[in-house]
């Protein structure tokens, strides 16, 4: 990492992550308040009324029984997937590039598996038996159906998860000890509970060191795994335009995708309100910029490959649902999902717009608006135009189901507000094995209460 001032010492990195911790001003109460306000306004009070009223609330039929409540679920999966991953991959390859951004990649990993959680339940009609996925004796002998892709889909999220939440804070606990030793009053108090007794010994470290790669080398092809059993759910049905071989590794590109231009959106926000400019610099625009050139070109290689098998197969039922996603009654939003995910991002071709913050803010904000459209047109061009004419129908999502959408992200905003007043956004002590060593005699730095 380059930072783009040179001089950067030790005290100015603590300076400047402690102080993003311990002094809030009125801006960040205001916008947390709304986010939360929206999140029981869009989020709960209509999912209350959904369980109040049935599911009929929402815009689910007959065929298309799945809707927005999974494309969401889908979506919000996808977005988890480049934060902890790109940050696996970075640390095994050593990339000091990745230091100042990793924990907040990671924390939008964590954060998009709680929205998603929250989505299958919303998308349950009666979410308080949600305990008959989990395999333990009971008095009605009920166990799951472990050949089923959805209870793969309860191992695998869990299992993603729990590995994600360990990986975050077992990275932040030297900077919990660097904190709680600059801090005083209930802040103390609260990270010598977090830092666990940390003490920065060699044996500490090297402990840390060991557990930390240990656990990347195991989230990294968990990461994948995730995704790819995702796409099952619909690849193991024999729906036409869902049936497809080619949909694990699309649904795993797609994450990817969706979950850089998510992790664009975030640095972006964390260099503007978070005063992070000295940290979060054009090289990490450009390095993520290049990342998500390749990967719109490989989204786009599967796409087109996607579109030559159905026509390759010769079957009346592939032609109908091909003919139906470029012409029908969704083909807005399938040439608007081209247009932001395949046309738009080679701009990042040129050096200068990778380079320019805003314009990567609103490509990254494009790109995963392309992606969600995405999700919604596996569900709705695929279940609503089956084998039978007679059978055929329309899904348009109603307006509990839009609000929920709404509610979700602001569920997902109200989180990550949250976060990044308890953990330092950016890693103290990585960003500082990019920095000289100071000289002696360097004045310690006060405790801030």
């Amino acid at each position: 990492m380059q930072a783009e001032d040179p001089n950067i010492s030790y005290a100015d990195v603590n300076r400047d992550i402690v102080r993003s911790l311990v002094e809030t001003g009125p801006k960040y109460y205001v916008t947390l308040a709304i986010a939360f306000g929206l999140t029981l306004a869009c989020f709960f009070f209509p999912w209350f009324y959904q369980l109040n009223y049935g599911l009929g609330a929402a815009g689910v039929n007959h065929p298309s029984v799945w809707g927005t409540y999974l494309a969401s679920f889908i979506f919000w999966i996808g977005l988890s997937h480049s934060g902890t991953l790109l940050s696996c991959v970075l640390h095994i390859t050593n990339s000091p590039w990745r230091k100042a951004m990793y924990r907040s990649a990671e924390a939008m990993t964590l954060f998009s598996l709680m929205v998603a959680a929250t989505m299958v339940m919303v998308h349950l009609g009666r979410p308080w038996f949600i305990h008959w996925a989990v395999p333990y004796p009971n008095q009605m002998e009920l166990w799951p159906n472990f050949r089923s892709p959805l209870l793969f889909d309860v191992m695998a999220i869990t299992t993603y998860l729990t590995g994600s939440s360990i990986f975050i804070y077992m990275g932040t606990i030297p900077d919990f000890a660097a904190v709680r030793d600059r801090t005083t009053g209930w802040r103390r108090h609260m990270y010598v509970l977090l830092s666990l007794g940390w003490r920065g010994t060699d044996t500490e470290w090297h402990r840390l060191g060991w557990a930390y790669t240990f656990l990347a080398v195991l989230i990294i092809p968990l990461a994948v795994s995730v995704h790819s059993i995702v796409s099952w759910d619909f690849a193991l049905s024999l729906v036409p335009a869902m049936h497809q071989t080619i949909f694990a590794p699309y649904f795993v590109v797609g994450a990817i995708y969706s979950g850089t231009a998510g992790i664009v959106t975030v640095m972006f926000m964390l260099r503007k309100y978070m005063n992070f400019g000295k940290y979060i610099t054009k090289l990490h625009f450009d390095n993520l910029g290049k990342l998500l050139l390749v990967l719109s070109l490989i989204w786009t290689y599967i796409n087109i490959l996607e579109l030559f098998t159905g026509w390759y197969s010769g079957t009346s039922t592939e032609y109908e649902a091909l003919t139906y996603k470029l012409f029908g009654y969704y083909a807005p939003l399938y040439w608007e999902m081209i247009l932001f995910c395949a046309v738009a991002p080679l701009l990042l071709i040129s050096t200068r717009f990778r380079t320019s913050f805003v314009p990567m803010l609103i490509l990254s904000i494009a790109i995963n608006i392309g992606m969600y459209t995405e999700r919604f047109l596996i569900i709705g061009t695929s279940l609503s135009r089956q084998y039978l004419p007679d059978a055929w129908g329309l899904y348009v999502p109603s307006l509990v189901e839009i609000t929920i959408l709404v509610g979700s992200l602001a569920m997902f905003v109200t989180l990550f507000m949250v976060f990044i007043k308890i953990f330092p956004s950016v890693s103290i002590y990585e960003v500082k094995e990019t920095l000289p060593e100071p000289e002696d005699g360097v004045a310690e730095w006060q405790p801030t209460q």
